[in-house]
């Protein structure tokens, strides 16, 4: 695909991706979504329960596509998913009570196990950390954060294929990170 055609997708997509994307002021930006509309949980068909991974639970705007592409990758994993949908504010703070650090959003935040899981991380990542249940400066990690939303991560595939070069993060107690995984 030529760079021309590639710029004109990332200029029609960049209004979408930064409404949907990034730090904690770019969510609350758009703070318009009916409370009522926001709190329904999606109940589309999930895949067959497997016990050895534990449910995910995903947090996210209830307009947000590249969420459900990303919802669709977890279950094609062998995770059950449930979602719920969020107003931004609503979405926010539950990323603060999680301990999602300040800069290192995105837009939807999981709770799987006892960890928080921000942003298009691979699947692979997830059980890896599930697997392993590292540590960072000694102490138990809180999650896995992959900030903002990278071409060619999972939900974020392009049709020409590309992948920005990225980092998943291991997050600590104290909110510091180490790296995880490059992609």
């Amino acid at each position: 695909m030529n760079a021309r055609i590639v710029a004109l997708g990332l200029l029609v997509l960049s209004p979408l991706l930064s409404a949907c994307a990034g730090d904690r002021e770019t969510l609350v930006a758009g703070a318009d979504v009916d409370t009522a509309a926001a709190r329904q949980t999606d109940t589309a068909p999930m895949a067959p329960e497997s016990t050895a991974l534990p449910p995910a639970i995903v947090h996210k705007s209830p307009t947000c596509g590249c969420c459900e592409l990303w919802v669709e990758h977890l279950r094609e994993a062998g995770f059950t998913v449930e979602v719920r949908n969020h107003a931004p504010d609503a979405l926010n703070r539950l990323k603060g009570e999680v301990g999602v650090p300040y800069g290192k959003g995105s837009c939807h935040t999981a709770r799987i196990g006892d960890y928080f899981v921000e942003g298009h991380v691979p699947a692979a990542d997830i059980k890896r950390l599930l697997a392993e249940a590292p540590q960072v400066n000694g102490r138990a990690a809180k999650g896995l954060a992959l900030p903002g939303m990278p071409l060619g991560s999972p939900g974020m595939e392009v049709p020409d294929g590309t992948v920005q070069p990225y980092t998943v993060e291991l997050v600590g107690e104290g909110g510091g990170t180490v790296p995880f995984a490059s992609h």
